[in-house]
Protein backbone atom coordinates (compact mmCIF):
# COMPACT_ATOMS: atom_id res chain seq x y z
CA UNK A 1 0.00 0.00 0.00
CA UNK A 2 2.84 2.32 0.81
CA UNK A 3 4.61 1.50 -2.45
CA UNK A 4 1.47 2.13 -4.47
CA UNK A 5 0.85 5.39 -2.75
CA UNK A 6 4.38 6.46 -3.36
CA UNK A 7 4.14 5.63 -7.08
CA UNK A 8 0.86 7.55 -7.43
CA UNK A 9 2.36 10.57 -5.75
CA UNK A 10 5.41 10.33 -8.03
CA UNK A 11 3.19 10.07 -11.13
CA UNK A 12 1.07 13.04 -10.10
CA UNK A 13 4.17 15.08 -9.38
CA UNK A 14 5.68 14.27 -12.79
CA UNK A 15 2.38 15.02 -14.52
CA UNK A 16 2.10 18.39 -12.83
CA UNK A 17 5.64 19.28 -13.86
CA UNK A 18 4.98 18.25 -17.43
CA UNK A 19 1.79 20.31 -17.56
CA UNK A 20 3.70 23.33 -16.28
CA UNK A 21 6.35 22.91 -18.94
CA UNK A 22 3.67 22.72 -21.63
CA UNK A 23 2.06 25.91 -20.35
CA UNK A 24 5.37 27.78 -20.39
CA UNK A 25 6.14 26.61 -23.92
CA UNK A 26 2.66 27.67 -25.00
CA UNK A 27 3.12 31.13 -23.61
CA UNK A 28 6.42 31.54 -25.51
CA UNK A 29 4.83 30.42 -28.76
CA UNK A 30 1.89 32.83 -28.34
CA UNK A 31 4.24 35.72 -27.48
CA UNK A 32 6.44 35.02 -30.49
CA UNK A 33 3.46 34.90 -32.76
CA UNK A 34 2.14 38.17 -31.30
CA UNK A 35 5.49 39.91 -31.78
CA UNK A 36 5.80 38.54 -35.30
CA UNK A 37 2.35 39.79 -36.14
CA UNK A 38 3.11 43.22 -34.73
CA UNK A 39 6.42 43.45 -36.61
CA UNK A 40 4.78 42.37 -39.82
CA UNK A 41 1.97 44.86 -39.44
CA UNK A 42 4.50 47.65 -38.55
CA UNK A 43 6.55 46.97 -41.66
CA UNK A 44 3.48 46.98 -43.78
CA UNK A 45 2.42 50.24 -42.15
CA UNK A 46 5.80 51.91 -42.86
CA UNK A 47 5.77 50.65 -46.39
CA UNK A 48 2.24 51.86 -46.77
CA UNK A 49 2.84 55.43 -45.41
CA UNK A 50 5.39 57.29 -47.59
CA UNK A 51 6.29 60.75 -46.25
CA UNK A 52 4.93 63.62 -48.35
CA UNK A 53 7.33 66.58 -48.60
CA UNK A 54 7.10 69.97 -50.36
CA UNK A 55 9.58 70.18 -53.26
CA UNK A 56 10.54 73.03 -55.56
CA UNK A 57 12.49 72.97 -58.81
CA UNK A 58 15.68 75.01 -59.15
CA UNK A 59 15.99 77.40 -62.07
CA UNK A 60 18.93 79.78 -62.69
CA UNK A 61 18.27 83.44 -61.88
CA UNK A 62 19.84 86.80 -62.66
CA UNK A 63 19.59 88.87 -59.50
CA UNK A 64 20.95 92.07 -57.99
CA UNK A 65 22.23 91.48 -54.49
CA UNK A 66 22.78 94.51 -52.23
CA UNK A 67 26.27 94.51 -50.75
CA UNK A 68 27.02 96.52 -47.63
CA UNK A 69 30.37 97.52 -46.13
CA UNK A 70 31.06 99.29 -42.86
CA UNK A 71 32.58 102.69 -43.59
CA UNK A 72 34.17 105.68 -41.86
CA UNK A 73 32.72 109.07 -42.73
CA UNK A 74 35.11 112.00 -42.94
CA UNK A 75 34.83 115.64 -43.96
CA UNK A 76 36.37 116.57 -47.30
CA UNK A 77 38.58 118.97 -45.34
CA UNK A 78 39.63 118.56 -41.73
CA UNK A 79 42.39 120.81 -40.39
CA UNK A 80 43.88 121.12 -36.92
CA UNK A 81 44.37 124.79 -36.04
CA UNK A 82 47.53 125.06 -33.93
CA UNK A 83 49.50 127.94 -32.47
CA UNK A 84 52.76 128.76 -34.27
CA UNK A 85 54.19 130.68 -31.34
CA UNK A 86 54.01 131.00 -27.56
CA UNK A 87 51.69 133.53 -25.98
CA UNK A 88 48.56 134.20 -24.00
CA UNK A 89 45.07 133.91 -25.51
CA UNK A 90 43.84 137.50 -25.40
CA UNK A 91 40.58 137.09 -27.28
CA UNK A 92 38.41 134.37 -28.85
CA UNK A 93 36.27 135.62 -31.74
CA UNK A 94 34.20 132.48 -32.42
CA UNK A 95 32.28 129.81 -30.54
CA UNK A 96 32.26 126.04 -30.78
CA UNK A 97 30.07 124.76 -33.63
CA UNK A 98 30.03 128.13 -35.38
CA UNK A 99 30.30 128.36 -39.15
CA UNK A 100 33.19 130.54 -40.31
CA UNK A 101 34.50 131.87 -43.61
CA UNK A 102 38.00 131.62 -44.99
CA UNK A 103 40.25 134.32 -43.46
CA UNK A 104 37.88 135.07 -40.57
CA UNK A 105 39.76 135.74 -37.27
CA UNK A 106 39.44 132.95 -34.72
CA UNK A 107 41.90 133.79 -31.91
CA UNK A 108 44.06 136.70 -30.84
CA UNK A 109 47.28 135.93 -28.95
CA UNK A 110 49.37 138.48 -27.04
CA UNK A 111 51.18 140.63 -29.59
CA UNK A 112 53.08 143.38 -27.70
CA UNK A 113 56.39 141.54 -28.00
CA UNK A 114 55.96 141.05 -31.75
CA UNK A 115 54.90 144.68 -32.23
CA UNK A 116 58.19 145.76 -30.66
CA UNK A 117 60.10 143.44 -33.00
CA UNK A 118 58.34 145.04 -35.97
CA UNK A 119 59.15 148.53 -34.69
CA UNK A 120 62.81 147.62 -34.15
CA UNK A 121 63.10 146.07 -37.61
CA UNK A 122 61.46 149.15 -39.13
CA UNK A 123 63.98 151.44 -37.42
CA UNK A 124 66.91 149.35 -38.65
CA UNK A 125 65.55 149.49 -42.16
CA UNK A 126 65.26 153.27 -42.02
CA UNK A 127 68.82 153.50 -40.71
CA UNK A 128 70.11 151.27 -43.49
CA UNK A 129 68.36 153.37 -46.10
CA UNK A 130 69.84 156.55 -44.67
CA UNK A 131 73.33 155.07 -44.70
CA UNK A 132 72.82 153.91 -48.27
CA UNK A 133 71.74 157.45 -49.29
CA UNK A 134 74.78 158.99 -47.63
CA UNK A 135 77.03 156.47 -49.39
CA UNK A 136 75.41 157.32 -52.73
CA UNK A 137 76.03 161.04 -52.21
CA UNK A 138 79.63 160.35 -51.31
CA UNK A 139 80.12 158.41 -54.52
CA UNK A 140 78.66 161.22 -56.59
CA UNK A 141 80.89 163.79 -54.86
CA UNK A 142 84.04 161.75 -55.42
CA UNK A 143 83.19 161.22 -59.08
CA UNK A 144 83.42 164.98 -59.63
CA UNK A 145 86.69 165.24 -57.75
CA UNK A 146 88.20 162.29 -59.58
CA UNK A 147 87.20 163.83 -62.92
CA UNK A 148 89.05 166.98 -61.89
CA UNK A 149 91.93 164.73 -60.83
CA UNK A 150 91.80 166.04 -57.30
CA UNK A 151 91.30 162.49 -55.87
CA UNK A 152 92.55 159.20 -57.21
CA UNK A 153 90.32 156.38 -58.45
CA UNK A 154 91.02 154.36 -55.31
CA UNK A 155 89.04 156.83 -53.22
CA UNK A 156 86.08 156.45 -55.57
CA UNK A 157 86.26 152.66 -55.48
CA UNK A 158 86.30 152.71 -51.68
CA UNK A 159 83.17 154.90 -51.64
CA UNK A 160 81.41 152.60 -54.10
CA UNK A 161 82.17 149.60 -51.86
CA UNK A 162 80.63 151.42 -48.88
CA UNK A 163 77.54 152.11 -50.98
CA UNK A 164 77.20 148.41 -51.87
CA UNK A 165 77.49 147.49 -48.17
CA UNK A 166 74.74 149.98 -47.37
CA UNK A 167 72.54 148.46 -50.07
CA UNK A 168 73.02 144.96 -48.65
CA UNK A 169 72.21 146.30 -45.19
CA UNK A 170 68.87 147.51 -46.57
CA UNK A 171 68.10 144.03 -47.91
CA UNK A 172 68.96 142.49 -44.55
CA UNK A 173 66.79 144.99 -42.68
CA UNK A 174 63.89 144.37 -45.03
CA UNK A 175 64.17 140.62 -44.40
CA UNK A 176 64.20 141.14 -40.63
CA UNK A 177 61.15 143.39 -40.89
CA UNK A 178 59.32 140.86 -43.03
CA UNK A 179 59.99 138.08 -40.52
CA UNK A 180 58.84 140.31 -37.68
CA UNK A 181 55.59 141.06 -39.49
CA UNK A 182 55.04 137.36 -40.17
CA UNK A 183 55.52 136.64 -36.47
CA UNK A 184 53.06 139.40 -35.63
CA UNK A 185 50.55 137.96 -38.10
CA UNK A 186 50.72 134.61 -36.27
CA UNK A 187 49.25 136.26 -33.21
CA UNK A 188 45.95 136.59 -35.09
CA UNK A 189 44.82 133.08 -36.04
CA UNK A 190 42.40 132.92 -38.97
CA UNK A 191 40.23 130.25 -40.57
CA UNK A 192 42.06 128.42 -43.40
CA UNK A 193 38.80 127.75 -45.30
CA UNK A 194 35.02 127.84 -44.94
CA UNK A 195 33.99 125.39 -42.28
CA UNK A 196 32.73 124.69 -38.76
CA UNK A 197 34.64 125.33 -35.54
CA UNK A 198 35.22 122.31 -33.34
CA UNK A 199 35.88 122.25 -29.58
CA UNK A 200 38.02 125.09 -28.15
CA UNK A 201 40.16 123.67 -25.32
CA UNK A 202 42.00 126.90 -24.39
CA UNK A 203 40.00 129.82 -23.02
CA UNK A 204 40.85 133.51 -22.74
CA UNK A 205 43.96 134.07 -20.62
CA UNK A 206 45.41 130.59 -21.22
CA UNK A 207 49.08 130.28 -22.06
CA UNK A 208 49.65 128.31 -25.26
CA UNK A 209 52.92 127.08 -26.67
CA UNK A 210 54.02 126.56 -30.22
CA UNK A 211 52.18 123.55 -31.65
CA UNK A 212 49.29 123.52 -29.14
CA UNK A 213 45.91 122.57 -30.63
CA UNK A 214 43.49 125.50 -30.49
CA UNK A 215 40.59 123.92 -32.42
CA UNK A 216 39.66 122.01 -35.58
CA UNK A 217 37.99 123.37 -38.68
CA UNK A 218 35.92 120.95 -40.77
CA UNK A 219 34.32 121.41 -44.16
CA UNK A 220 31.33 119.05 -44.34
CA UNK A 221 29.72 120.42 -47.49
CA UNK A 222 30.65 116.99 -48.86
CA UNK A 223 31.59 113.76 -47.12
CA UNK A 224 34.09 111.02 -47.90
CA UNK A 225 33.10 107.45 -47.03
CA UNK A 226 36.04 105.05 -46.73
CA UNK A 227 35.35 101.31 -46.77
CA UNK A 228 37.53 98.24 -47.21
CA UNK A 229 37.22 95.27 -49.54
CA UNK A 230 39.15 92.01 -49.66
CA UNK A 231 41.78 91.23 -52.26
CA UNK A 232 39.42 88.85 -54.07
CA UNK A 233 36.73 91.52 -54.26
CA UNK A 234 39.32 94.00 -55.52
CA UNK A 235 40.41 91.62 -58.30
CA UNK A 236 36.78 90.99 -59.30
CA UNK A 237 36.08 94.72 -59.43
CA UNK A 238 39.24 95.58 -61.39
CA UNK A 239 38.67 92.82 -63.95
CA UNK A 240 35.20 94.24 -64.51
CA UNK A 241 36.62 97.74 -65.00
CA UNK A 242 39.27 96.43 -67.41
CA UNK A 243 36.57 94.68 -69.44
CA UNK A 244 34.64 97.95 -69.62
CA UNK A 245 37.74 99.79 -70.84
CA UNK A 246 38.36 97.16 -73.50
CA UNK A 247 34.78 97.44 -74.74
CA UNK A 248 34.97 101.24 -74.88
CA UNK A 249 38.30 101.60 -76.73
CA UNK A 250 36.53 102.60 -79.93
CA UNK A 251 34.10 105.01 -78.28
CA UNK A 252 34.49 108.74 -78.75
CA UNK A 253 35.11 111.15 -75.87
CA UNK A 254 31.49 112.24 -75.61
CA UNK A 255 30.25 108.67 -75.14
CA UNK A 256 32.90 108.01 -72.50
CA UNK A 257 31.87 111.10 -70.55
CA UNK A 258 28.27 109.93 -70.71
CA UNK A 259 29.26 106.54 -69.30
CA UNK A 260 31.15 108.22 -66.47
CA UNK A 261 28.08 110.33 -65.66
CA UNK A 262 26.01 107.13 -65.55
CA UNK A 263 28.37 105.49 -63.08
CA UNK A 264 26.58 103.36 -60.49
CA UNK A 265 25.29 105.39 -57.58
CA UNK A 266 26.10 104.10 -54.11
CA UNK A 267 23.74 104.32 -51.16
CA UNK A 268 24.67 105.16 -47.59
CA UNK A 269 22.99 103.61 -44.57
CA UNK A 270 23.45 105.74 -41.44
CA UNK A 271 24.06 104.35 -37.97
CA UNK A 272 20.33 104.42 -37.12
CA UNK A 273 19.57 102.17 -40.09
CA UNK A 274 17.95 104.92 -42.19
CA UNK A 275 19.10 105.34 -45.79
CA UNK A 276 20.76 108.68 -46.54
CA UNK A 277 18.71 110.62 -49.14
CA UNK A 278 21.71 111.50 -51.35
CA UNK A 279 23.68 109.05 -53.47
CA UNK A 280 27.46 108.88 -53.78
CA UNK A 281 29.97 107.88 -56.42
CA UNK A 282 33.15 105.86 -56.13
CA UNK A 283 36.19 108.08 -56.72
CA UNK A 284 39.44 106.31 -55.94
CA UNK A 285 41.21 103.73 -53.81
CA UNK A 286 44.38 103.41 -51.76
CA UNK A 287 47.65 102.42 -53.38
CA UNK A 288 48.50 99.43 -51.15
CA UNK A 289 46.85 96.57 -49.31
CA UNK A 290 46.85 96.67 -45.54
CA UNK A 291 49.31 94.07 -44.28
CA UNK A 292 47.33 92.94 -41.25
CA UNK A 293 43.97 92.38 -42.98
CA UNK A 294 44.86 92.02 -46.66
CA UNK A 295 42.22 94.60 -47.56
CA UNK A 296 42.29 97.85 -49.48
CA UNK A 297 40.26 101.03 -48.87
CA UNK A 298 38.01 102.72 -51.43
CA UNK A 299 36.61 106.25 -51.25
CA UNK A 300 33.07 107.36 -52.10
CA UNK A 301 32.02 111.03 -52.19
CA UNK A 302 28.57 112.02 -50.90
CA UNK A 303 26.97 115.48 -51.02
CA UNK A 304 26.04 116.87 -47.61
CA UNK A 305 24.11 120.11 -48.28
CA UNK A 306 22.11 119.88 -45.05
CA UNK A 307 25.17 119.25 -42.87
CA UNK A 308 23.49 116.15 -41.43
CA UNK A 309 26.65 114.03 -41.43
CA UNK A 310 29.53 115.11 -39.21
CA UNK A 311 33.21 114.27 -39.44
CA UNK A 312 33.99 110.94 -37.77
CA UNK A 313 30.49 109.47 -38.10
CA UNK A 314 29.92 105.83 -39.06
CA UNK A 315 27.63 104.01 -41.44
CA UNK A 316 27.48 101.45 -44.23
CA UNK A 317 27.84 101.92 -47.95
CA UNK A 318 25.46 99.80 -50.00
CA UNK A 319 25.69 98.95 -53.67
CA UNK A 320 24.06 96.48 -56.04
CA UNK A 321 26.01 93.48 -57.27
CA UNK A 322 24.55 91.77 -60.33
CA UNK A 323 24.84 87.98 -60.27
CA UNK A 324 23.98 85.89 -63.32
CA UNK A 325 22.85 82.25 -63.51
CA UNK A 326 22.76 81.64 -59.78
CA UNK A 327 20.44 79.47 -57.68
CA UNK A 328 18.52 80.67 -54.63
CA UNK A 329 18.28 78.10 -51.83
CA UNK A 330 15.97 78.90 -48.87
CA UNK A 331 17.82 78.71 -45.58
CA UNK A 332 15.02 76.60 -44.08
CA UNK A 333 15.80 73.92 -46.69
CA UNK A 334 19.38 73.55 -45.48
CA UNK A 335 21.35 72.29 -42.52
CA UNK A 336 24.95 73.04 -41.71
CA UNK A 337 27.85 70.82 -40.66
CA UNK A 338 31.17 72.55 -40.08
CA UNK A 339 32.02 74.62 -43.19
CA UNK A 340 29.43 73.12 -45.55
CA UNK A 341 25.70 73.50 -46.05
CA UNK A 342 23.51 70.58 -47.07
CA UNK A 343 20.15 70.06 -48.78
CA UNK A 344 18.05 67.08 -49.76
CA UNK A 345 17.56 66.53 -53.51
CA UNK A 346 14.80 64.30 -54.86
CA UNK A 347 15.78 62.09 -57.79
CA UNK A 348 13.63 60.56 -60.53
CA UNK A 349 12.76 57.60 -58.33
CA UNK A 350 11.50 59.93 -55.59
CA UNK A 351 14.40 59.10 -53.30
CA UNK A 352 16.15 61.83 -51.35
CA UNK A 353 19.90 62.30 -51.51
CA UNK A 354 22.03 64.59 -49.36
CA UNK A 355 23.88 67.23 -51.35
CA UNK A 356 26.59 69.58 -49.98
CA UNK A 357 27.28 73.10 -51.28
CA UNK A 358 29.10 76.27 -50.34
CA UNK A 359 26.98 79.42 -50.59
CA UNK A 360 28.43 82.49 -52.30
CA UNK A 361 26.56 84.85 -49.96
CA UNK A 362 23.19 85.45 -48.36
CA UNK A 363 20.30 87.30 -49.93
CA UNK A 364 17.44 87.81 -47.53
CA UNK A 365 16.36 84.38 -46.25
CA UNK A 366 18.15 82.62 -49.11
CA UNK A 367 21.61 81.33 -49.91
CA UNK A 368 23.06 82.25 -53.29
CA UNK A 369 24.88 79.29 -54.87
CA UNK A 370 26.20 78.17 -58.23
CA UNK A 371 27.05 74.49 -57.83
CA UNK A 372 23.60 73.11 -58.74
CA UNK A 373 21.92 71.99 -61.96
CA UNK A 374 18.82 73.29 -63.64
CA UNK A 375 15.68 71.32 -62.65
CA UNK A 376 17.23 69.92 -59.47
CA UNK A 377 14.40 69.26 -57.05
CA UNK A 378 15.06 70.47 -53.48
CA UNK A 379 13.07 69.52 -50.41
CA UNK A 380 11.62 72.76 -49.05
CA UNK A 381 10.57 71.76 -45.52
CA UNK A 382 10.57 68.81 -43.16
CA UNK A 383 14.25 67.93 -43.68
CA UNK A 384 14.55 66.86 -40.00
CA UNK A 385 12.26 63.89 -40.76
CA UNK A 386 14.31 62.63 -43.71
CA UNK A 387 17.13 60.16 -44.10
CA UNK A 388 19.40 59.63 -47.03
CA UNK A 389 17.99 57.26 -49.69
CA UNK A 390 14.51 57.44 -48.14
CA UNK A 391 11.54 57.33 -50.54
CA UNK A 392 9.20 60.32 -50.39
CA UNK A 393 6.10 61.63 -52.08
CA UNK A 394 6.98 65.02 -53.68
CA UNK A 395 4.49 67.86 -53.42
CA UNK A 396 5.58 70.50 -56.00
CA UNK A 397 5.64 74.12 -54.82
CA UNK A 398 5.63 76.97 -57.34
CA UNK A 399 8.41 79.55 -57.66
CA UNK A 400 6.07 82.40 -56.81
CA UNK A 401 5.40 80.96 -53.35
CA UNK A 402 9.05 80.06 -52.69
CA UNK A 403 10.53 83.43 -53.73
CA UNK A 404 7.65 85.58 -52.48
CA UNK A 405 9.84 87.51 -49.99
CA UNK A 406 12.29 88.59 -52.73
CA UNK A 407 9.76 89.95 -55.25
CA UNK A 408 11.72 88.42 -58.10
CA UNK A 409 10.53 88.71 -61.71
CA UNK A 410 9.52 85.15 -62.61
Amino acid sequence: MDQKTSWIRYSIKNSTLLISLYKIAGFFLIGSAFVSCNEGSGKNKVNAEVLEVPVFTLMPKDIEVPQTYVCDLQAIQFVEVRSKLEGFVEEIFVDEGQEVKKGQPLFQLSSAEYNELVNSATAKLMQAKAEEKAASLEVERLKVLVDKKIYSNSELELAQSKKEMATSAILEAESILKNAKVGLSYTTIKAPFDGIVDRIPYKTGSLVKSGDLLTNITDISEIFAYYRITENEYLEYMRGELDKDADSEQMNEQVRETLQDEQEEISLILSDGVEYPYKGKLETMEADFEKGTGSIALRVRFPNPDGLIKHGASGKVQMSNELKDVYLIPQKSTFEIQEYNYVYLVDKENKVNVRSFRPMRRHGLFYVAQDFNTNDKVVLEGIQLLKDEATVKPNPIGEEEVYRSLNLPL
